[in-house]
């Protein structure tokens, strides 16, 4: 289910090649007759034993599938190498972040040429200036840690105070399940203690007592524990247990180190408790008790806590209150609510803090030194584009560090100079072959059926050596392909995406419509497209499409869709909603079993997600999900052009919620256009974890669209 980040260039646009009638016969399911009743409902679901993920008739099934998709790709194959090979170009294989500093080392992670995974590295950092830095360390080797598995995943990694011990966790299936362990950096020693299917973790001040959280059997983070090194992990001591089944938990350390938070939250309310760093045995304290529809978090600087809280309204302000007393009744106003303005964040340092800003569907940056200097705002010129903070783990930094990028500027690393009020570039990630004077950038703005303006950013190439003059939006139609998400107040900004680049180059316009559902305009713009809200997100996509048309920036048979995970119910219901009005989809991890999965609480997510799409149980919430549930709403018709892609070890969207969608739309669709299910049977909720497997699977992407297209080249 279902929360994804917005995974831009991930799949494309269409125009007709790969006919089902050129292809073998495809593989249809068996059908077991499986009837339950809801509100006096009989609802039928012959495909419900696709779930028993140990039945080797599922396992056939989905290989099945799979041979079925791969004969249909077959005749695609030396473009699916040559689009491979135009991906890896604009990638530099050999590279490393940029250093960041804590503790008086420099931490960051590295690529080889060749190599699927990241080296996790640290040096000394220089004494003083103009004195050498230490040789590098290499904390992590992952690429070592892949060998002999098919998936290979970093969760958390986390330095104790001294520098000595590494606090780390590896998933080794896809199903984000990981295990916790401890290496001491000194001497590469690895310890016998080992924690299943954890989660979140932070150090205590005394560098040898850590805290971590653990997962129940539907996957809810739900207690955090202390762990004292040497000690059997079985008399850890439970320092915190969530009974309610909506709320998840998590443990992290401040910026300043003097504090170890636990947070937790539900999909609407949060609730922090505190423990001083350095008094690991010491008693927690809560911050505020949690309240219905309250959500804040803190930050800490000296005696006083720094809250963000939506309790004056529902794009946040900003409160101080003293650690000694910390509840609502000592809090005090520092930056009030504004309706257009979303608070989004607040950084607190030792000297200044920094507020993130979103208004208009773009952040900005405001700097506030402590002593009485003006804040000073950091903008950006672009249309549209993306920027967060980068790592600022240091609570006496002198300077900011955020990235930016947009869809035709790389990846960009800046220092902002507090004191001076200047931006420094650290580093823009270095993309081979590519030449950013040829491609524009866009953000329009269109209108949907109940008047609200929705935010659309496009990227398209501009230029190249046939073009007498550039082209614009104008001069079309050109082939498409759409994005969207539009769930859980997730922000989906444009950001740079190199795998793009091949797409462009054939003249394909890449657009991303920031439908309502996501947090792109502050919290009424999430609460505008959730619950009995939701279809709001599905009339604004087909809007956006349309406007699109209408504005001939492409044409119905030269638009493609595409969207993963929860943006994966999106393509569902816009599919079913209007299938006329897309010539092909590409659809990732789609949460597409909107009833049967929301009816089931024993599955990862589904009770913590009651407030985000409704309990079927309450029958007006009921009737509304089954009003748009892609699976539930398939239908005789035809249907564009479908690629679907799942993994077998998902975790978040079951592999089973694709499958089942696939089966049934094989038995009703009356058209001849193709319908592939693709399922990784090594991969998880992103696909696979090495990066040289992830560019062959867009390759694969690419090709099916090129090819719907006409684009065969």
């Amino acid at each position: 289910m279902k929360t994804v980040a917005f995974l831009a260039g991930l799949a494309f646009l269409a125009t007709g090649a790969l006919r089902a009638a050129d292809a073998p016969a495809p593989p249809l399911a068996k059908r077991v007759e499986r009837v339950t009743e809801l509100h006096g409902e009989k609802l039928s679901d012959p495909y419900y034993w696709l779930r028993n993920k140990a039945n080797p008739d599922v396992k056939a099934y989905l290989d099945a599938e799979n041979g079925y998709t791969d004969a249909v790709m077959k005749g695609t194959e030396a473009l699916q190498e040559t689009l491979y090979k135009e991906i890896v170009s604009h990638i530099k294989e050999t590279d490393l972040s940029v250093p960041y500093r804590l503790g008086g080392w420099l931490y960051y992670t590295r690529f080889e040429k060749g190599k699927q995974y990241p080296f996790y590295c640290r040096k000394k950092a220089a004494a003083a200036p103009g004195e050498a830095e230490g040789p590098e360390q290499v904390l992590l080797d992952v690429n070592r840690m892949a060998e002999g598995e098919t998936f290979m995943s970093v969760g958390s990694y986390s330095v104790s105070d001294d520098g000595n011990l590494l606090a780390f966790s590896t998933d080794n299936t896809g199903f984000r399940q990981y295990r916790l362990q401890v290496k001491n950096l000194a001497t590469g020693e690895i310890y016998p203690e080992r924690v299943e299917k954890s989660t979140s973790v932070a150090w205590a001040a005394d560098n040898r007592t850590l805290f971590y959280g653990v997962e129940d059997a539907a996957k809810r983070s739900y207690r955090i524990y202390r762990h004292r090194l040497g000690e059997p992990v079985e008399k850890d001591a439970l320092v915190y247990e969530e009974k309610d089944e909506r709320f998840r938990v998590f443990v992290a350390r401040s910026r300043s180190r003097a504090f170890v938070y636990i947070g937790s939250a539900s999909q609407t309310t949060s609730e922090w408790r505190f423990l001083p760093a350095g008094m690991p045995d010491g008693r927690w304290t809560v911050i505020e008790p949690r309240a219905a529809e309250h959500e804040y978090d803190p930050e800490d600087r000296g005696d006083q806590f720094w809250i963000r809280t939506n309790s004056g309204g529902r794009n946040f302000r900003l409160v101080t209150t003293p650690v000694a007393s910390p509840g609502r009744a000592s809090w005090k106003e520092v930056l009030p609510h504004r309706p257009s303005v979303m608070l989004q964040d607040v950084l607190v340092f030792r000297n200044f803090r920094v507020d993130v800003e979103r208004e208009g569907g773009l952040v900005r940056y405001r700097v506030t030194p402590f002593g009485g200097t003006a804040p000073k705002s950091i903008t950006f010129p672009e249309p549209a584009y993306a920027t967060y903070p980068s790592d600022n783990r240091e609570f006496d930094a002198t300077a900011f560090r955020y990235r930016y990028q947009s869809l035709v500027t790389p990846d960009s690393v800046f220092d902002y100079d507090v004191k001076a009020g200047t931006s420094t570039l650290l580093k823009e990630t270095e993309v081979p072959n590519y030449d950013r004077g040829l491609y524009r950038s866009e953000r329009i703005w269109i209108a949907t059926r109940d008047g609200t303006k929705v935010p659309v950013s496009l990227v398209w190439k501009a230029k190249s050596a046939k073009d007498s003059a550039p082209k614009t939006l104008a001069d079309g139609p050109f082939p498409a392909l759409l994005g969207g998400y539009g769930s859980y107040g997730a922000t989906s900004d444009p950001g740079f995406n190199p795998s793009l680049l091949p797409l462009l180059d054939r003249g394909l316009v890449y657009a991303y419509a920031h439908v309502r559902g996501g947090g792109e305009m502050g919290k009424p713009w999430h609460d505008a497209g959730k619950m009995m809200n939701k279809k709001n997100t599905f009339t604004d996509f087909i809007d956006c499409a349309e406007e699109l048309i209408t504005r001939k920036v492409t044409a119905r048979e030269k638009l493609v869709i595409t969207g993963g995970s929860a943006g994966g119910l999106l393509m569902g219901a816009v599919t079913n909603m209007r299938p006329d009005l897309f010539r092909a989809v590409v659809s990732y991890v789609p949460f597409v079993d909107v009833i049967n999965t929301m009816s089931d609480e024993t599955l990862p997510l589904t009770v913590g997600e009651f407030e985000e799409w409704g309990n079927p149980k309450v029958k007006a919430e009921y009737d509304y999900l089954k009003s748009y549930c892609p699976y539930t709403n398939l239908a005789a018709k035809a249907y564009p052009a479908l690629l679907v892609k799942t993994s077998f070890n998902d975790s978040q969207v079951m592999y089973w919620e694709p499958a089942k969608y696939v089966a049934k739309m094989r038995t009703l669709k009356t058209d001849s256009n193709p319908l592939l299910l693709k399922t990784n049977m090594a991969g998880g909720h992103g696909g696979s974890s090495g990066r040289y497997d992830r560019y062959k699977e867009r390759a694969f992407d690419y090709a099916f669209v090129l090819t719907e297209l006409g684009i065969a080249k």
